[in-house]
């Protein structure tokens, strides 16, 4: 029997994250067809044993490893790599499935090196045929989409997904096995120390896991007029993010940066206000489902990429669709200022 083994992430809830659960529900189909067994491994620290066993029984896991030791509270990724190896040495998988988050992307490469494993990331797809194995990915900046496959023979095969790409079907629920490893690691080979760790003031949807994003540009013009991006993000539970203009403009933090040198995403919705629509800005989004411009420039390279395009200013444009929205929802938005 094979085996596929699955890297969760969690949030500051200590909960599976959205993309983690995706990832876990397509590899519970993969697992289906090649008659494999199901395996996930969640790294951190406090966490609820009983509670992660259930959100992972409810996406098809068979066993979960569980390492829940202080040590692994803030990422370190030479703590975290030693203790992914050892669990991937001791398991043996024949596929390593993970998100394509910041510690995906770090984990990922590391675990290939020591495994000699064929590795593809940020996939947006993923499939079998003839029990080959093939994945699907766009490059150069999402100008061409690519189908890859592996060779039968290659073990293990390592992949990650971009979040919000795998549309999963609903999974039986399990009874996982929980294994409860506990944190040996070499002292010598950790060459990073965290010092300090600052968090965001305020507990916001995150870009990466977020259903629908609304971004500002450099159109914006300062911080304070991304209240209203805000509020109205905050009426359909979206995410807010900015262009790389804006970030470098100094009015948003690059935590917020959607592009090639920020964070990539695929929303179902993604909403551009005064944003131009630069190859590196598209690099970071174009996988959305549906994109929606709003730009005073009818010439706004963002108009040949979206969905549903608005010439008008931003700033007379965004009220409105607030005010809709709150019409349809019924909602009102606390309309509190970010910081």
């Amino acid at each position: 029997m094979a085996k596929i083994l699955v890297l969760v992430e969690i949030n500051q809830d200590k909960d599976i994250t959205k993309p983690s659960s995706q990832v876990l529900k397509a590899s519970r189909q993969i697992a289906n067809k090649t008659n494999s067994s199901l395996t996930c491994v969640v790294l951190g620290a406090n966490i609820d044993t009983l509670r992660i066993k259930e959100q992972a029984g409810l996406c098809g896991v068979d066993k979960v490893i569980l390492i829940n030791d202080s040590q692994l509270e803030n990422y370190n990724s030479d703590i975290f790599t030693q203790a992914f190896i050892k669990v991937i040495k001791t398991e043996s998988p024949d596929y390593i499935f993970g998100n394509n988050s910041l510690i995906g992307m770090d984990l990922f490469p590391a675990a290939s090196f020591h495994t000699n494993g064929g590795l593809v990331m940020d996939c947006s797809d993923i499939h079998l045929d003839n029990e080959t194995l093939f994945v699907t990915k766009t490059m150069y900046s999402n100008k061409v989409t690519a189908k890859l496959k592996f060779k039968n023979e290659h073990k293990p095969k390592l992949i990650t997904f971009r979040p919000n790409t795998l549309m999963s079907e609903e999974t039986p629920r399990k009874e996982p096995e929980v294994v409860n490893e506990t944190l040996n690691i070499d002292s010598n080979l950790i060459k990073q120390k965290v010092k300090e760790i600052i968090k965001s003031k305020t507990k916001e949807v995150s870009l990466t896991e977020a259903s629908s994003i609304i971004s500002g540009g450099r159109a914006m013009g300062n911080w304070d007029n991304y209240k209203i991006l805000f509020e109205t993000a905050e009426l359909i539970n979206a995410a807010v993010g900015a262009s790389r203009a804006a970030v470098d403009s100094g009015y948003a933090p690059h935590s917020m940066q959607v592009g090639q040198t920020g964070k990539t995403v695929s929303p179902q919705l993604y909403i551009a206000c005064g944003i131009s629509g630069a190859i590196q800005h598209f690099a970071g989004m174009g996988s959305s489902k549906v994109i929606v411009a709003i730009n005073k420039d009818p010439n706004a390279p963002i108009f040949k990429k979206c969905d549903y395009g608005i010439v008008d200013d931003l700033f007379k444009v965004v009220p409105i669709l607030k005010e809709e929205l709150k019409k349809l929802l019924g909602k009102e938005c606390a309309g509190a200022s970010k910081s």
